[in-house]
C-alpha cells in the first residue's frame, strides 16, 4: 500500500459505483503472430470521478481480453473464473491505466441484455497502491465484434462467429471506417 502522507494515491473509499458498465465480445486472429480465432470478453466497471489539484479522472476498473470457452452472450449466468492472468489484461484506470496480474470474475445473474457481475482483481503491477481491487454492477452489452484476417463481409463474419457462440438476437451494425464487423442485439 502507498503511504498515508501521499495526498495524490487513490483511496479504495473513493471507489463509488456509477451506472454505465458495459460488457461485450471480441473475435479476433492474429495469424502473424500464429494467433487462431478465439473469443474474447470485455467488461467495464464505472466509478465516480476523483478530482486532485492537477485535474480529474473517471475511474474505470477493466477486464479484456477474458476467453470464457463455452460462453454465450444471451446465456452468462454462472460463468466464473478465478485467479485467471494472460492473456486476459486487467487494469484500474486513474489518469492512466494500472495493471493488476489476476482476476476472479463471477456472472451472478443475466436479465436481457444486462449482467450482475462481480470481479476482484489482484497483484498490484504498477503500484498504484490498492490490493484488491473489487467492483459489483451491473454492466449493460454492447455487442461482439468480429475481427478476422480472413473476413470481408458481414455475412462471412457472422458464420465465423457462430463457431464459437450462439448469435441469435444480433444483427450487423456497419461501423464506417473499421475493419471489425459489429454485431449488437437487434433489440437494443
Amino acid at each position: 500500500m502507498r503511504e498515508a502522507e501521499d495526498e495524490d494515491a487513490l483511496d479504495v473509499r473513493e471507489l463509488v459505483p456509477v451506472e454505465g458498465g458495459t460488457w461485450g465480445g471480441l473475435l479476433f486472429d492474429n495469424p502473424r503472430v500464429g494467433l487462431a480465432p478465439h473469443l474474447t470478453w470485455s467488461f467495464r466497471f464505472p466509478f465516480e470521478e476523483v478530482i486532485r489539484d492537477y485535474g480529474s479522472s473517471q475511474i474505470f476498473l477493466d477486464i479484456e481480453w477474458l476467453p470464457l470457452p463455452g460462453a454465450s452472450w444471451g446465456n452468462m449466468t454462472g460463468q466464473a473464473i478465478r485467479g485467471v492472468g494472460e492473456p486476459a489484461e486487467s487494469s484500474v484506470c486513474f489518469f492512466q491505466h494500472h495493471q493488476y496480474d489476476l482476476i476472479d470474475l463471477e456472472i451472478v445473474e443475466q436479465r436481457d441484455l444486462w449482467i450482475h457481475a462481480r470481479a476482484t482483481l489482484t497483484g498490484d503491477l504498477d503500484g498504484l497502491g490498492m490490493d484488491p481491487v473489487t467492483a459489483d454492477a451491473w454492466l449493460r452489452f454492447t455487442g461482439i465484434r468480429v475481427y478476422l484476417s480472413d473476413i470481408t463481409s458481414a455475412e462471412s463474419a457472422l458464420a465465423r462467429l457462430q463457431e464459437f457462440t450462439a448469435p441469435e438476437g444480433l444483427s450487423y451494425t456497419p461501423t464506417p471506417n473499421s475493419p471489425s464487423f459489429r454485431f449488437e442485439p437487434a433489440d437494443s
